[in-house]
């Protein structure tokens, strides 16, 4: 487990070696620290970062009282998700952040700041401005290259959401990764908000986008036709797992994707982007066709919850109790997600991380 104990001078936390990193940081809380010192990555993100499979894992919380979260198994879960080939991982909605006390959130980022410095980890913010502000006292300490803000559904316009953005980006001294659920997800004006969106990206403010705007049909998208006139494509990641991600980088030529299911089988997930890359579009659609049960299941009762209760049922980590407010699977639903899971999991052992 990683553990924090008081080092030979007050005020330090020792890691000990849990497989990851051994590290004293010396002073921690102290209000004169500049800057806590970190294990993870902190190099500015370059365009080309965005090339790449991005994991969005769940978050594992301890059966106590206050469903605190289970630094690890947490850690079994990103050990899972490397060893399969990812190193980009985004802690965010599938981690229930939108709901996470500020107590909470300080234990993560600690957790986060000290994970090897070749993974690029990204903790998300918000999605309340005032809530984000708070976050950013937090964040700036640690120097984070960036944070994902989760999409409000708040009033808001345009203008407005730019402005909070840039100063919580300038709070907490780090760029942001920008999150379109909705074609509303920057006000009412769609026109204004993908201005907005545009200026964000022109300025440096932010460092891409995760697209996640549902359509039925992916290859016909009005709004990201849109989007993409005013911006170089190379910044908009594909940011609903596996299901359009082949239209996504097909079509759109997007530089990558976002997966949930993915953190079950990184590796056939990994596969799916580089036989994407290599334009085996008949092997894309066979990898991808091995998501789709688990994606279904996850579209039929929850994205997020389905995926905590996978990853255990996975045998990948204990994931414990969902927070609130969402309520877990029956003992009927779990069955059948044993099942899926099982399926997944097979295809995932047959795939050699070379492959």
């Amino acid at each position: 487990m990683w553990q924090s104990n008081k080092g030979e001078n007050e005020g330090d936390l020792v890691y000990p070696d849990a497989g990851f990193a051994s590290k004293v940081i010396r002073g921690f809380g102290k209000a004169e620290a500049r800057f806590i010192p970190t294990i993870m990555r902190t190099k500015p993100i370059t365009i080309e970062d965005l090339r790449g499979v991005f994991a969005v894992p769940p978050l594992a919380r301890a059966t106590d009282v206050t469903r605190s979260i289970n630094v690890e198994q947490n850690e079994s879960i990103v050990r899972h998700i490397v060893a399969g080939g990812f190193n980009r991982i985004i802690y965010g909605g599938n981690a229930f952040l939108y709901h996470i006390r500020l107590n909470e959130y300080a234990t993560l980022i600690e957790w986060l700041a000290n994970l090897p410095d070749d993974l690029w980890i990204i903790p998300s913010m918000g999605p309340a401005y005032g809530f984000a502000m708070e976050q950013a006292s937090i964040l700036r300490r640690y120097q984070f290259p960036c944070a994902m803000m989760l999409p409000s559904n708040d009033p808001r316009d345009a203008v407005g959401l730019a402005q909070g953005y840039r100063d919580i980006s300038d709070a907490a001294e780090t760029r942001l990764l920008l999150y379109l659920k909705d074609e509303s997800s920057f006000g009412a004006d769609r026109d204004a908000g993908i201005d907005a969106v545009a200026r964000l990206i022109q300025d440096r403010i932010c460092i891409g986008i995760k697209y996640a705007i549902l359509r039925s049909d992916p290859t016909k998208d009005e709004y990201l036709f849109r989007l993409l006139k005013c911006l170089d494509r190379r910044f908009v990641i594909s940011g609903i797992g596996e299901r359009p991600a082949i239209a996504h980088v097909r079509y759109w030529g997007l530089p990558g994707f976002t997966t949930g299911s993915g953190c079950i089988a990184p590796r056939l997930s990994q596969r799916l982007l580089m036989a994407c890359y290599g334009k085996n579009w008949h092997l894309a659609e066979e990898l991808r066709a091995q998501f789709i049960p688990l994606e279904d299941f996850r579209d039929q009762f929850g994205p997020a919850k389905v995926l905590h209760h996978a990853t255990e049922a996975a045998g990948i980590a204990g994931t414990g109790p969902l927070p609130p407010y969402v309520s877990g699977l029956s003992e009927e639903q779990l069955g059948d997600l044993a099942s899926v899971v099982a399926r997944l999991t097979q295809q995932e052992n047959s795939v050699s991380v070379t492959q």
